[in-house]
């Protein structure tokens, strides 16, 4: 699903006016017929059926307008209760404002008296519809119609919001001051991402985008982002020839663990398996070897020379090198510790492995030392996969908490270093070398625990060892990942779930999304056919 900036929507509706001879009107007319379409199919099983509109003086008002009188002649019990003089409504809004009985209308243009005269009105409603304001709105609330989203977000009923829940910023999703509540968003032509980006998505409740004919020609050529649901996600999923064997689908080689972290080492290689990679080796130190032997019963185990320490160093180049000679991917980082010894052989790693390596945890640190290893390395495909505080060393400076700042950081980081990034956190963003951005829609916060980012490691290892362009399997291993998530929580609860939970589910999730319905068909892969890494000169 494609998402866009305010400012970028408010183009599309101005060019579709101007350049393709769109009335606004029937703009208009086509958003409030869509918006009331949901509302009635939502409260199809409802007994009462009522509803009160609180409607701006604008353009989200006059959505409103229409809303009302679709409902009107659905049999609804309707009222309209305007945040405004009746002669401060013009153009479009006021042509569907006259079309309305003026039994429906009330006009509320003083801070103060809506409380007073309208709330046992909007308490007994079976819908509260948000027309207030639209994705313009920059500054925060103030009086009236902040006034007005508390007593929605008061209301028992459900709370329907017009394009976006007034007082969540159309870009950045930040709350201006207060914000509605919505259990269901109505966005026209298409999404926002201060609909999607934390905390407006928490604000959004259901999405659901309509089409209020906007030439087609202007959505798919306007520049947006990626909005991964399983939608748009499940088509990236392959499925497998008959006469596949563990051979076609990749041997991942995973460099991780130390003492005290061999948890991390096991998990990464363990969602591997879990995610289709043909073949899995854990390459860990000596010390800790006996211990993922056990934990890890489908992967093998490479032990590496660490003189008893516990940890890697360069001494255990020799041997990494010659398991790189067989292996098609490689992931390096979980629990890989951050000793002197280990920052030093990571850095060289990064300057040696020609396959499409993954970095993670620890070795993200070690890469946040001196960042211009990137310069003199030899794969052209490396996926860095830092949280937040693993972002902030690699910029050498605090990460903004803004989601909306974030992507644009995480897509500056993505092009400056050839590279692929995964943000990780709520609503993960995926940015790409050529300047694409993808945003994750899956996962939930039960996922906020130790171990989950080792697992995420390990399926986009395994997607990439299967063949799978770096694009595709950033965005499939972290949706796919954040489904398995989702399923883990839907059986368990989210309180207590752990990353070993996933490893249960990680199949689920791709079965789901390969059977998906709706999906296109997919052509067999009857021949291992891997991306093309071609090393950078």
């Amino acid at each position: 699903m494609k998402v866009v900036t305010a400012h970028t929507m408010q183009e599309l509706d101005r060019r579709a006016i101007n350049e393709y001879g769109v009335p606004g009107r029937e703009l208009m007319e086509n958003a409030g017929r869509a918006c009331a379409a949901q509302i009635v199919a939502a409260c199809a099983d409802c007994r009462d059926k009522q509803a009160v509109i609180l409607a701006g003086k604008g353009n989200n008002g006059g959505d409103g307008y229409v809303i009302a009188r679709h409902l009107l002649d659905q049999g609804w019990q309707v009222g309209v209760i305007v945040l405004a003089r009746r002669r401060e409504i013009t153009g479009d809004a006021l042509t569907n404002l006259v079309l309305l009985p003026d039994a429906v209308l009330s006009f509320c243009p003083t801070e103060g008296e809506l409380a007073t005269k309208y709330r046992d009105e909007l308490q007994r409603a079976t819908v509260v519809v948000d027309a207030l304001l639209g994705t313009g709105l920059k500054d925060d609330l103030r009086g009236l119609y902040r006034e007005a989203v508390a007593l929605i977000n008061d209301t028992p009923g459900m709370v329907v919001a017009v394009d976006i829940p007034t007082g969540v910023h159309g870009t950045t999703g930040r709350i201006l001051g207060e914000a509605v509540q919505a259990d269901l968003t109505v966005s026209f032509g298409l999404a926002k991402l201060g609909q999607v980006l934390y905390p407006g998505a928490q604000q959004t409740g259901r999405l659901v985008v309509v089409d209020i004919g906007i030439p087609a020609p202007l959505l798919s050529d306007t520049d947006g982002y990626d909005y991964l649901d399983e939608a748009c996600v499940a088509p990236l999923v392959i499925p497998r020839a008959p006469e596949a064997h563990k051979g076609t689908f990749g041997h991942c080689l995973v460099i991780a663990g130390a003492v005290g972290a061999s948890g991390a080492a096991a998990l990464a290689a363990n969602s591997a398996v879990r995610a289709g990679a043909g073949l899995v080796t854990l390459a860990c130190p000596a010390t800790i070897n006996p211990i993922l032997e056990v934990k890890t019963t489908e992967a093998m185990t490479a032990p590496l020379p660490d003189a008893g320490a516990g940890y890697l160093t360069e001494t255990a180049l020799s041997l990494l090198e010659r398991l790189l000679a067989t292996r098609n991917t490689v992931a390096l980082g979980p629990g890989i510790g951050r000793h002197q010894e280990t920052v030093a052989l990571v850095q060289r790693l990064v300057t040696t492995v020609s396959q499409p390596l993954v970095i993670d945890a620890d070795a993200l640190n070690a890469l946040a030392e001196d960042l211009s290893v990137l310069q003199r390395r030899r794969s052209a495909v490396i996926v860095l996969t830092p949280h937040p505080g693993e972002m902030a060393r690699l910029l050498g400076t605090p990460l903004p908490d803004m989601a909306a700042v974030r992507i644009s950081v995480a897509q500056e980081f993505a092009r400056k270093h050839a590279l692929y990034l995964v943000l990780k956190g709520a609503h993960t963003i995926i940015a790409a070398p050529d300047g694409q951005v993808a945003i994750n829609g899956s996962g939930n916060p039960g996922m906020a625990s130790g171990g989950m980012g080792d697992l995420l490691t390990g399926v986009i290892t395994a997607l990439l060892a299967q063949g799978y362009h770096p694009w595709q399997a950033c965005r499939l291993g972290v949706f796919a990942h954040g489904l398995a998530g989702d399923l883990a929580a839907a059986e368990l609860g989210e309180i207590g779930l752990c990353a070993g939970d996933l490893l249960k589910t990680l199949p689920l999730a791709f079965n789901r999304l390969l059977h998906r319905a709706d999906a296109p068909r997919r052509t067999l892969r009857t021949i291992h056919q891997p991306y093309r890494n071609e090393v950078s000169p």
